[in-house]
């Protein structure tokens, strides 16, 4: 097969069992790890004509961008709120993982001393791969998901370098305690400068303009590539440990850029996992999958046990929340930095003298399939259970307290729809907490909200303020959290109207209502005694009924939201509507004298 029909067949199918995953709400890599099973040793449709060495390489190379992108999401700020919790996980927990799980690998598997304590090094990892997408899923509290999110983070270039100075120790000839003490430092000091330095000058020279805007994100790729590179000439697999180290240092450093740079890498990171979860499991052999007997499934189930005891162990006596302690127990599903690093260690242990390093590999894999419907498929359940997670999201966070938006809040709220209410002028919320609604006192587009605002039980978010740009400017920044379909402000005021002088779409939120509903006019009608009124459709009275009564949509009454027979709010706006049928409760906004129809 040429190489770009197979470039293209691994590419779509990988962002084909991302969508899959998607839909039918499962981790993407269960998904992808039957696809690339599929392709590989079912179909041999994927056959790489690669040696083992240049597609570990390869591989490599795609894992260190990874870990860099999540290494850019530890903000140390983090620190302040969970920094007990992390300190025990991610420097007690490696230890304690990799010897349990090395004494099950031995005593269960059966696997010889040195490949056990190999094995029980990868199996340390759990992952930004499969760590973030599972927090998304859940929709943890904050406190929590940084929790999970920093050990995964801070724990995989941990393995990594575990499993290496374990193989170096095991398998390299006079090999000893010294010998691995120096790879340690090696590694240690590689990270230092090329990771932690090579990221602050980097980081320094974007901040003084020495590179063009156009060029920050490819160069910035290339130099991730560079440092996992050059640390490796170090220490093998220091790499790893470099990248997401330089990852941290450029997230931390208030870079105007970070938000587009983290884009960029988050979009390749989707492209890179999609493809590597494909490659990976279809380069197994069928020969490799039959050796997984009995011992080896009963290990794999062994290791969901192992997880609970090393964080009873490492967290034994921490200030942490018991619930915080109980989920951490269970989640621990492992991703691609598991199955890269066995398919480097796998071969080599074979290469030295240790037969029963084929195992290694579809070992690997099938603890991470197994961890990952095992957690994956609870994490939610788990997390409402401990209180820890949002229910589903179905409310409205509104930026901007105002007698409108008061009075919108408790129509809401009167039918316990979850509203949350943000302004930065305390006097502001007065009225909003006087009568029980939610509010935070603060910039909503500040650090301290980013780590303490709880939104994930909101589904729509509506910018109401007086300032038109504002209100654009929080819609885009809080776009890609709620769905920018999901993302609405008032109408820019009569003076902007003109087509030429608008914002545009890409540069806004959807305007809410009607296109004339702008702040100043909501509080003058308000001021004339219009009012927010309820009324629920049936087949006898639809909303054709409703406006044969009220008039013309938009001047003499405006459709505010509705609540679907299933409960699920959905904000109006007429670029993105909706047609409500019978079942739906209407908010509307109208003068007081029709509200004979409401509900």
């Amino acid at each position: 097969m040429h190489a770009a029909t197979l470039t293209l067949i691994i590419l779509a199918a990988g962002l084909a069992s991302q969508w899959v995953a998607w839909r039918i709400r499962l981790p993407a890599i269960v998904i992808l790890i039957a696809t690339g099973l599929v392709l590989g040793p079912v179909t041999g449709i994927i056959a790489l004509a690669l040696p083992q060495d240049e597609l570990t390489e390869l591989i490599g190379l795609g894992v260190a961008i990874i870990l860099f992108e999540g290494g850019m999401d530890l903000r140390l700020s983090e620190l302040r709120r969970v920094g007990h919790g992390i300190g025990r996980l991610t420097i007690l927990g490696p230890p304690l993982a990799w010897l349990l799980g090395s004494l099950a690998a031995h005593a269960i598997a059966g696997l010889s001393w040195p490949v056990a304590w190999v094995l029980g090094a990868i199996l340390v990892v759990t992952g930004p791969t499969v760590i973030l997408p599972l927090l998304r899923q859940a929709r943890l509290d904050k406190e929590s998901a940084s929790l999970l999110k920093w050990e995964g983070i801070v724990n995989d270039p941990v393995g990594v370098l575990l499993a290496v100075l374990t193989f170096q120790y095991c398998t390299i000839a006079g090999g000893g305690l010294t010998d691995t003490l120096t790879g340690l430092g090696a590694a240690v000091v590689a990270a230092v400068l090329f990771g932690g330095a090579g990221g602050w000058l980097t980081g320094w020279l974007y901040r003084r303009g020495w590179v063009p805007e156009h060029l920050k994100a490819p160069i910035l790729m290339v130099l991730v590539l560079g440092v996992y590179w050059a640390s490796n000439l170090v220490q093998h697999e220091a790499g790893l440990l470099s990248v997401t180290l330089m990852g941290m240092v450029i997230g931390n450093m208030k870079l105007v850029e970070r938000e587009a740079l983290q884009r960029f890498k988050e979009n390749l990171t989707v492209l890179l996992l999609s493809v590597l979860f494909i490659v990976i499991p279809s380069q197994l052999e069928p020969s490799q999958l039959a050796l997984l007997d009995w011992r080896i499934w009963l290990f794999a189930l062994a290791m969901l046990l192992v997880r609970p005891l090393t964080i009873g162990l490492a967290t034994l006596g921490a200030p942490m929340r018991r619930e915080d302690k109980l989920l951490l127990a269970w989640i621990a599903p492992r991703g691609i930095v598991a199955a890269a690093t066995a398919g480097i260690f796998g071969p080599a242990l074979v290469a030295s003298g240790h037969p029963d390093a084929e195992k290694l590999l579809p070992i690997v894999f099938l603890v991470i399939i197994t961890t990952v419907l095992a957690h994956g498929l609870t994490i939610g359940m788990l997390a409402r259970r401990l209180g820890l997670a949002a229910r589903s999201a179905n409310g409205l966070l509104i930026v901007g307290a105002s007698p409108w938006t008061h009075a919108l809040a408790r129509a809401l709220t009167r039918l316990e729809i979850d509203v949350l209410m943000v302004d930065g002028a305390y006097h502001r919320l007065k009225r909003a907490r006087m009568d029980g609604i939610d509010v935070y006192y603060g910039e909503i587009l500040s650090e301290h909200a980013e780590h303490r605002l709880e939104t994930q039980h909101l589904s729509d978010l509506l910018c109401a303020t007086d300032n038109d740009f504002y209100n654009a400017l929080v819609c885009k920044a809080e776009g890609r959290a709620f769905g920018h379909h999901r993302t609405f402000q008032l109408a820019t005021h009569q003076e902007a109207s003109q087509e030429m002088k608008r914002l545009t779409l890409q540069q806004r939120g959807y305007i809410a209502f009607a296109p004339d509903a702008d702040f100043e006019t909501l509080h003058q009608r308000l001021d004339d005694g219009w009012t927010i009124q309820t009324t629920r459709l049936s087949e006898a009275y639809g909303l054709d009924q409703l406006t044969e009564r009220l008039g013309e949509s938009g001047q003499d009454w405006l459709l505010l939201a509705g609540v679907s027979p299933g409960g699920s709010l959905r904000l109006y706006s007429r670029e993105q509507s909706f047609t409500p049928k019978a079942g739906w409760l209407l908010f509307y906004f109208a003068p007081d004298q029709d509200a004979s129809g409401r509900s």
